[in-house]
Parts: C-alpha cells; structure tokens; sequence
C-alpha cells in the first residue's frame, strides 16, 4: 500500500471486515508473515492443521471466506463454482499452473500476483545441485552411511557449458551467479532479451542446439500445454552422455521414465529434480539411483523467499494495489 497515515487507516478498516482464508501450510507456519496479516486483517483462517488441501476440503476450508492466499492448491472451475463469497486470490509463490485463469475470469475473481519474487533462493539451488552431482554429493554420502570410504572424482562446475531454457526472472538471475564460474551460457526462451544477452555474454540458440552443446542443462519454464512433456525421449537422447539435467522448475516438463532409463544406462551423467509430475515422487528406482538427486520442492523455500513470496501475497489481497497484478 502507498499512500498517506489517513489513507493506511482508511485501508486497515476495510480490510478488518474482509474474511481471509491461508491455505498455505508454511505461510500459516511462519510467525513474521502472520504477524504482518493479522495487522491487515482481523479476521483470518490459517491452516494451523497442516493439511493438504484439494477438492471437497479445500472449498470447505474456502467458504465464508472473502479472499484467500494459496500456494500449490489446484483452483479451477470445479472449486471457484462453490465459493461465491471468495472475491480475491493473493498467490503465494510465483508459479500459476494451479490456477485455471479461465475460471477466475468466468466467475469474477481477481487474482493477485508477483513474478520472480523468489529468483535468487531458485538460482542459488540449481549452483547448489548442479556442484553436488558433479561432485557425485549424493552417491558419495550414501557410500559414507553405509560404512564405505572412498574417494569420488568429480568435476568442477567452472568453466562448464550451461543450457539455460527460460531466460525469465530465475534465468536471468542465474545467469548473474554463473558469472563467477566462467561458464559459458547458452539460453532459450520464447522472449528475446538482446540488451541482456549482450551485456552478460549470454548466446540464444534454439532448444535443440541446446541440448546438445551444453554440459549442464536447466528448466526455468512455466508449465502449461505448450511445455508439458518438452523434454521427452527424443529430446533427452540429445544431451551428452556427459550433461546434468537439473529442474527446479516444474514437474511435467520431463519425461521421468524415459530420464530413468537414460540414467541407468549411463546415457546421460546425472540429474537433479526439485519437482515431479507427482508429488511425492513414487518411482523409487529413480530416487534410488546413485546418479540422481532429489529435494522436495524446496526452490523456493529459503527463509528469504518465504518473507518475499508471503508478502507479495498479501500485497496480491488489495489487488488494485499491484499494478498488472489483477485479472
């Protein structure tokens, strides 16, 4: 909010009689983002039970509610159809696949959003997974668990081709941090950022290109119908046998199967996924194998994400306030 002392008053009285409704299970969790809601808001529902929320218990959650902040909860026609009084959407987190945009038009509700508020807790978790798995981090602990003791020869991330796919907010922020490793970066996105690709030394080539010059490969993409399975057996036959997959993106991109495969055929050196197309992930071979590093959809869960993403959320409630931010 901007404005003068009389104007916050005005806006704290009114939003005192809106009914808010947390389904987030770690913005109910965080002491500092309640806090800041509760001063905006007297009237709020939290998820203080930590359940997961879909279908029939997510509209009950909802109801009576006049807005809500959600994470990873599916909205869609089915839901928004039984909530009449839910007015606004503040979306904490950046991602919008859950949300059926269509319906929130149909049914006249706004929706409050921020983009890249979480960028460098992402970035920093791909420099993270990309140095563990040449470094062979997660085969190496398991050896040391078990009792074993030996020496892994890896490879330095330095000087590393990196295959960037989305040059949005997280990939261009990673493109900053790999500065320091003198990675050479090529980049593929729908988008055309010339200006930056100029200023950072960054090459835009086309996906297939791609693949197959780069040693590490990652996803900073959105998942929707034109991206859903981009990644398939085809294309991942077209990465080296040398490269690193990493997704801290979306699960759905990739071909989890055909990835499997080609990781226990040493086809492809190893992966790093921080999302799944189900989630939690079932396909224990996968996240058994020695090559493969899996995290629990942690990308955006630093503490200074967390504040980042919590606040543009309830930023997202007045969403008059948020220019572009509204539906």
């Amino acid at each position: 909010m901007t404005g003068d002392a009389s104007s916050e008053t005005a806006s704290t009285t009114r939003n005192s009689l809106d009914r808010v409704a947390v389904c987030s299970r770690s913005f109910s969790g965080n002491t500092v983002l309640r806090a800041e809601l509760l001063a905006r808001y007297a009237k709020v529902t939290f998820n203080d039970a930590g359940r997961q929320l879909a279908g029939d218990a997510l509209v009950e959650f909802l109801q009576g509610h006049d807005k809500a902040i959600t994470a990873l909860e599916v909205i869609d026609h089915s839901i928004l159809s039984r909530l009449p009084e839910l007015k606004v959407i503040g979306k904490y987190g950046v991602g919008l696949d859950m949300i059926d945009l269509a319906a929130m038009r149909a049914h006249g509700k706004r929706l409050g959003w921020t983009a890249g508020v979480n960028r460098r807790s992402v970035a920093e978790l791909v420099i993270g997974s990309a140095i563990s798995v040449l470094r062979h981090v997660p085969a190496a602990q398991r050896e040391v668990l078990s009792g074993s003791w030996r020496q892994h020869v890896g490879g330095n991330l330095s000087g590393r081709t990196v295959g960037i796919v989305g040059c949005g907010h997280v990939g261009k922020d990673l493109v900053l941090l790999l500065q320091a490793f003198g990675c050479p970066i090529l980049v593929n996105d729908i988008l055309d950022f010339p200006d930056f690709y100029a200023a950072q030394g960054v090459e835009p080539v086309d996906l297939e290109t791609l693949l197959r010059r780069s040693d590490i490969v990652t996803l900073h993409i959105p998942l929707d119908d034109s991206t859903r399975g981009l990644l398939d057996a085809r294309r991942l036959a077209m990465l080296k046998p040398t490269a690193v997959l990493i997704n801290t993106a979306r699960g759905g991109l990739v071909d989890e199967a055909a990835l499997k495969q080609m990781l226990l055929e040493r086809r492809l050196a190893a992966a790093a996924f921080d999302v799944f197309a189900q989630e939690p992930p079932t396909d224990q071979e996968l996240l058994g194998l020695p090559n493969f590093l899996a995290t629990p959809h942690i990308g955006g869960s630093s503490q200074e994400a967390i504040l980042a993403m919590g606040r543009a959320a309830i930023r997202g409630l007045d969403v008059n306030a948020i220019p572009g931010g509204g539906l």
